[in-house]
């Protein structure tokens, strides 16, 4: 599908998601809105924009909880996506207040700061094994040896998934993810259809054993919850919680590791900055997610109509807000297209913000901390082996892998 002829915005186009940053800087100076047509969404692509619309209650991840498909003028899913659309819809990331308010108090009872800062130790453990088997090996791919088992093994020991079941979780969540591009073909569809019920299914199973023999993990937590609580859980909001905390839990923590050392290998001033002072790893870690950003596109719904730059925008239509494009705004950042890992003043988007703002941040912080620092002391000649490719995905933005070397 192309782009409109005099747009270089094309999430469909490998050199623009191979580095779509001056798409989006021609998009700030052309306006603070614009209609794109191949897939019917307005693109805000301004910090201040995008920060605004995140907080506005005239947006909404569904439509549901107010209009029906036929009121909000949408066509309804196909039914052969229903599992999908089940699983999702049921997700506190695609619902509004009064549903996600329930399930988010209700998931923050069990994902509490506690929790997360008892699993620093493990976290630190499994970089420094990971990073450690990377080492002896000479090298490897950082994606599949480092970047990927550290994020899903977190999320499965917090959720309380044994090891011997983890081996389909990354393929469950990478096919589910991918309903979430822009305009997904059948074949991606059915893929996460299948996933969807596959992982619901193992799910159910888990949580009538966790109900028999309740442990010290997430999904025990979130049944204790639910039955102290007269405003509980659903068993498909509980499953479909603990599919979202996986997904969210490591897609944006994986990209973000591989992005962010692809990005230091292309600028050895600001890695051999960082070997010489290993306290820069928080702020070097902000400045990677805001330079690369993970998820560079983030969906909401016209609920009311509003008003952008003195365009309506009707009801019923829908927001692309620019991620990506919002963290080079050289309105809020100072020379934007700098990598700059010390920069203090960093008030990045990559973690929403709003009544969704991502509920694992601290632990998505803390897993970056982790790998960046055991790479960092137990890899310090890493080096980068075969110049790697992008995977197609715009939305969700990472590469196919990151060959290294250590020696």
């Amino acid at each position: 599908m192309a782009a409109p002829d005099d747009l270089a915005f094309d999430p469909w186009d490998p050199a623009f998601v191979a580095d779509p940053y001056p798409a989006y800087a021609e998009l700030r100076q052309r306006g603070r809105v614009r209609y794109f047509e191949p897939t019917d969404q307005w693109l805000v692509a301004h910090h201040a924009d995008v920060s605004a619309l995140l907080r506005d209650r005239r947006l909404g991840r569904t439509y549901l909880h107010r209009f029906s498909h036929e009121e909000f003028g949408r066509t309804p899913p196909p039914p052969e996506h229903e599992p999908f659309h089940t699983l999702n819809d049921h997700g506190m990331l695609d619902l509004e207040p009064p549903d996600h308010t329930r399930i988010r108090r209700l998931v923050s009872k069990a994902f509490t700061p506690r929790t997360v800062e008892r699993l620093k130790p493990y976290v630190r453990n499994l970089a420094g094994d990971l990073v450690g088997a990377l080492v002896e090996a000479g090298g490897g791919d950082l994606l599949k040896d480092v970047a990927e088992p550290l994020p899903v093994a977190v999320i499965a020991e917090m959720l309380g998934i044994p090891e011997s079941d983890r081996a389909p979780l990354r393929p469950w969540s990478a096919d589910i993810c991918g309903m979430y591009e822009l305009n997904p073909s059948e074949e991606a569809a059915a893929k996460a259809v299948r996933a969807s019920v596959e992982f619901s299914d193992y799910l159910h199973d888990l949580i009538a054993e966790r109900r028999r023999n309740p442990g010290d993990d997430l999904i025990s937590g979130l049944i204790a919850a639910h039955d102290e609580d007269d405003d509980r859980l659903t068993e498909q909001e509980m499953i479909s919680t603990c599919v979202l905390l996986l997904n969210a839990g490591h897609e944006a923590t994986v990209n973000a590791t591989v992005n962010g050392w692809w990005a230091l290998f292309r600028h050895p001033d600001q890695l051999a900055a960082l070997r010489a002072d290993h306290s820069l790893v928080p702020t070097a870690i902000e400045e990677l997610m805001r330079y690369d950003t993970p998820l560079q596109l983030f969906e909401r719904w016209v609920l009311d109509e509003i008003e952008i730059d003195g365009q309506v925008i009707p009801r019923g239509a829908e927001i692309a807000m620019l991620f990506g494009s919002a963290n080079h705004d050289p309105a809020v950042f100072t020379d934007p297209s700098r990598l700059d890992l010390t920069r203090a003043d960093n008030p990045h988007i990559s973690f929403s913000a709003g009544i969704h703002y991502c509920i694992g941040a601290p632990l998505a912080r803390i897993e970056l901390a982790a790998s960046m620092t055991a790479l960092l002391e137990k890899a310090p000649t890493l080096r980068l082996a075969a110049e790697p490719r992008r995977k197609p995905n715009f939305v969700i933005r990472g590469l196919e892998g990151l060959t290294v070397d250590v020696g």
